[in-house]
C-alpha cells in the first residue's frame, strides 16, 4: 500500500493543506536562512580579527548581546524546522507502510523539538562566569572575560 501525498496546489479539500504550507515554509525559511547564515559568517569570520578572534570570550561576548541571542535562536529554529520538514518529505516519498511513515515523521518532529529546546536553553542561559578555577583556566588561554563577569 502506498501513500498518496497531495500536490501543494491541490484543492481537493478545503481547510489546512500541510503540503502547501510546508512547501511555502521551505521557500521562505530558505531565504531567511541564507541571510542569517551569511550574516553569521560575516560577523564571525570577516569582521575584526576574523577567525583568529574566535575563542570562548568572543562567543561569550557575542551571546551577552540580546541581538545575537535572537539572531542565533532564529537561525537554530529555522534551520532545524527546515531540515526536519525536508526529512519529512523524504520519509513521505520513500516509505511504503503507513505505520512506519507515521512513526518516522513523529520521531523527526520530536527530535526537532528536543533539539530546539536544548539549543535555545543553551543560548539564553549561557553564562561565561563560572567558578574561580574555570576563570583562571580561561585567563591562561587568553580569553578576556573580565568585562562580562562582575565578580571574579
Amino acid at each position: 500500500m502506498s501513500v498518496v501525498i497531495e500536490s501543494p496546489r491541490s484543492r481537493k479539500r478545503p481547510g489546512f493543506n500541510l503540503e502547501k504550507y510546508g512547501w511555502m515554509y521551505m521557500r521562505l525559511s530558505g531565504v531567511l536562512l541564507i541571510v542569517l547564515i551569511f550574516g553569521h559568517l560575516i560577523a564571525n569570520l570577516l569582521v575584526g580579527d576574523g577567525i583568529h578572534a574566535i575563542n570562548f570570550a568572543f562567543v561569550a561576548g557575542k551571546w551577552a548581546d540580546p541581538f545575537w541571542q535572537v539572531w542565533d535562536v532564529a537561525m537554530l529554529v529555522l534551520a532545524l524546522i527546515h531540515g526536519t520538514n525536508g526529512m519529512r518529505t523524504l520519509v513521505n516519498d520513500y516509505t511504503e507502510r503507513e505505520w512506519i511513515r507515521r512513526t518516522l515523521v513523529w520521531t523527526l518532529w520530536i527530535v526537532c523539538l528536543v533539539l530546539i529546546v536544548i539549543g535555545t536553553l543553551a543560548l539564553v542561559t549561557f553564562s561565561p562566569c563560572g567558578d574561580a578555577a574555570s576563570l583562571k583556566l580561561l585567563a591562561q588561554d587568553g580569553a578576556n572575560i573580565a568585562a562580562l563577569c562582575p565578580v571574579h
